[in-house]
Parts: C-alpha cells; structure tokens; sequence
C-alpha cells in the first residue's frame, strides 16, 4: 500500500512537469511553420531553378550548372564584383564614421541627446529605397538645391557615380553602425580606463591597448552587418542609378524582367542563389564574432 501510494506520488509530481513543458514545443510550431513556408519554399524554388536549364530545341529540362557557370561571367560578374565592392567602400566608411559617433553619444552627460540619437538611428537606419534616392536627388542630383547653390557641378560632382551611391548608403549605414556599436561601447568598463591611467597610460594607449582589442569583435561584427545591408539594398540604387553602375540586383531584376539571352531565363535565379552564397558566408563571419564579443563585455 506504501509503495503505491508513493508511486501515485511520483506521478502526480511529474505529470504537472510534462505539462508545462507541452506548450513551450507547441509555442514554436507557427514559428516553425511560418519559416518553412516564407524561406523554405521560395529557396526550395530558387534551388530547383537555378539548377535547371530547358533545351530550346524541344524545350525539354535538365539538371545543370550551365546557368551558375554563365553567373560568374561576363556582365554578371561584374556586377557581383560592382556590388562587393560598393559594399565593402560603405560598410568601411560607415564603421569609420559611425564608431567615433557612438563614442560621443555613449560619453555625453546629456541622457536626452544620447536616446534623441539612437531613437533617430533606429528610424534612419531603416530608411532607404525609392524615398531616400528621390530625397538625395531633390538635394544633391544635376539639379538639386544644394548643387545649383554650392555650384558642385562645376567642381566635379555627380551623384549618379559610384561615390555619389556610397554617400546615398552612408545615410542608413551609419545610423546602423551606431545602433549595432553602442551595447559594445556600453560594456567598456570605467575600471579599465582608470587603471590604465593609474599605469601612466594615454588616451590613445588606452585605446590602442585595451578599448580597441576589447571592441575588436564588435568593430568586426558591426563591419560585417553593414556589409550585408549594403549588399542586399536594391531599390535606391534602382530609382537614383539605374543600370550605369553595374550592382548585381539590378542583374537580377533585368533577368527577371526578361532583358536576358535565349536560355539564360534562370540566370536570376543563379545570382539569387550567389548573393545566398555571399549573404551565408557573411553571416557566418558575425555570428561567431558576435559570441565572442558578448562574452568579453559580459
């Protein structure tokens, strides 16, 4: 009778157990399926075209890497160089300008500046597309306000050029830079800074020595980030550019459109599945950099 009671026991303890951890699988179910729906098909498809060329003779398809192949040649390799490039120049100026921004802000005596900054961050950051290109060009484009007033023209400038796009960029890179930067400046503790001066070190030794080696990982975090928010942006490039600077989504949306060679109609879906390839390498260079940074300012 003991002995079944205390089984009875056991097992009005540990049903309550097993119930409560039911809703936490159940919880992650629409998750779960809402991931699969919005990624996994479409990659799914993307995967299954980019591998698939149709014979134009009997219109028959097959499995082959002709239209990846034809991806990394000619004006399709160009452009994915042009783009790698214009990211790569933004994301560094943006990591160059954004840090010393983040610093100032994370310093300041005044509360209501620093969330005024970030809480602008937040919005500029995410402010891009056929907007921000028709705000620069009312600005600074052949006849913008401050180009007839500044007289640029006459000096050079043209905003429809490479620089003229990594200034565009700069715009919502950045405030991204601030943004991903200040938690990381946040965790540098004062008693760092007082001990290296205890020890007769500089402002730039302290940064050199100890600040800058502790922000490594962020520094590379944040450069990383910026290089991917470069790299996937389209539609301000589209409006202020067009097709004069070669960027490999404007490739991708003339192939989708239909402006490619007879048989190369899923050659889109052949740089969609490059700019995955570049997007997962770069995701795969923050992620680490991101645990190693949070465990130094933890």
């Amino acid at each position: 009778m003991t002995t079944t009671v205390a089984r009875v026991d056991v097992v009005a303890v540990a049903s309550p157990k097993r119930r409560r951890r039911a809703p936490g699988w159940l919880a992650v179910v629409p998750l779960l399926a809402f991931v699969a729906v919005a990624f996994g098909i479409p990659a799914l498809a993307m995967l299954d075209g980019a591998f698939t060329v149709r014979d134009q003779a009997t219109g028959a398809t097959s499995y082959s890497a002709e239209n990846l192949s034809a991806s990394l040649r000619g004006a399709y390799l160009t452009a994915l160089l042009g783009s790698v490039k214009l990211s790569a120049v933004s994301a560094a100026l943006g990591a160059l300008v954004g840090l010393p921004l983040a610093q100032a802000v994370v310093t300041s005596r005044f509360r209501a500046l620093r969330e005024a900054v970030l809480t602008a961050s937040g919005v500029l950051a995410n402010f891009g597309g056929v907007p921000l290109a028709f705000a620069f060009v009312a600005t600074l484009g052949n006849a913008g306000v401050l180009t007839r007033h500044l007289g640029l023209t006459d000096k050079g400038w043209d905003l429809y050029s490479f620089w003229g796009l990594v200034i565009v960029y700069l715009y919502f890179l950045i405030p991204l830079m601030v943004l991903t930067i200040t938690p990381a400046l946040d965790g540098l503790r004062t008693q760092w800074r007082e001990a290296a001066q205890n020890n007769g070190a500089t402002t730039v030794q302290y940064w050199l020595h100890v600040a800058l080696p502790v922000l490594a990982p962020s520094l590379l975090g944040g450069l990383v980030l910026l290089f991917g928010s470069a790299f996937a942006a389209y539609a301000t490039a589209a409006a202020m550019v067009g097709s004069s600077i070669p960027l490999v989504t404007l490739q991708i949306a003339d192939a989708l459109s239909g402006n490619v060679l007879v048989g190369q109609e899923n050659v889109a879906l052949a740089l969609s599945l490059d700019m995955v390839l570049v997007a997962g390498l770069v995701m795969a260079v923050y992620l680490p950099l991101q645990r190693r940074s949070a465990r130094w300012l933890a």
